[in-house]
């Protein structure tokens, strides 16, 4: 490793870590942002990534693996047996961002097309490089167009076949996973306002201003546009804050959502 500071030592370990790029590619990301991380993950990932060669033959033997012995498909069980081999929860929300990559279409299914193609894009042939590339796939949650592609992915691939809507308890679901990883304050809030008011099946116009609404109106409301075109749905959880008196117990100071 080239001569510097422990300063920017560990800048570049932590970099290398989160990123999974290389020490010459972390370099150049750095050096370019004057060694400020987030202006280097900016840079990083506002490139397109280098395509890695990938064995069709380890990727078959993968696929042979996790596949269902009567379906030619990855199901439940293989999804499974992937996460355990990846020492990873199934409920980790990597496992969604595994999801987009492999453009799947449906919450545990991964079709042959889908698996090896996903894998392909990532640069995977084998259980070691697929461990390797964790922590990538779960640095890109903080790379704000990706994340919102994540979001949006989200809703399609977690409803019902044949449905247009997402069911209440799956959508309560994917939300607290999802805000999770960005601390919106509201969040369990909105989910106790749906179960009270609304318990319907949520749209996808419902779930993709959501987002909007966390991103751009801050906790406390302040900025709350009540002549904004937001759905009838948002509206009323406003007025629901309102009501039960929820707003002056948030402190907006501690409570701003960076996307």
């Amino acid at each position: 490793m080239h001569k510097m500071g422990r300063g920017h030592r560990d800048k570049l370990q932590q970099f290398m870590a989160i990123t999974g790029a290389s020490e010459k590619m972390a370099m150049q990301a750095l050096k370019s942002s004057d060694w400020n991380l987030e202006g280097a993950f900016d840079v990083f990932y506002g490139q397109p990534q280098p395509k890695t060669f990938t064995d069709s033959r380890h990727l078959e033997e993968l696929y042979n693996r996790y596949k269902d012995p009567y379906v030619d498909m990855i199901l439940a069980d293989g999804i499974t047996l992937l996460c355990s081999d990846l020492q990873v929860d199934p409920q980790d929300i990597v496992m969604l961002v595994l999801s987009w990559h492999m453009k799947a279409n449906t919450m545990c299914e991964f079709s042959k097309q889908e698996f090896i193609g996903g894998l392909q894009s990532l640069g995977i042939d084998s259980l070691e490089k697929f461990r390797e590339r964790i922590p990538y796939m779960r640095s890109e949650l903080k790379d704000e167009q990706k994340f919102r592609e994540i979001y949006n992915f989200a809703f399609g691939w977690a409803k019902e076949k044949g449905q247009k809507s997402l069911a209440l308890d799956t959508a309560i679901g994917m939300w607290q996973l999802l805000f999770a990883e960005k601390q919106w304050p509201l969040v369990d809030h909105w989910c106790q306002f749906l179960q009270a008011r609304h318990n319907k099946a949520i749209s996808r116009d419902t779930w993709s201003q959501l987002l909007e609404f966390a991103k751009t109106v801050d906790p406390d409301l302040s900025n709350y546009d009540a002549e904004g075109a937001w759905p009838y749905l948002i509206d009323e959880f406003v007025e629901y804050l309102n009501e039960n008196g929820i707003i002056q117990t948030v402190q907006a100071t501690d409570c701003s959502l960076k996307l």
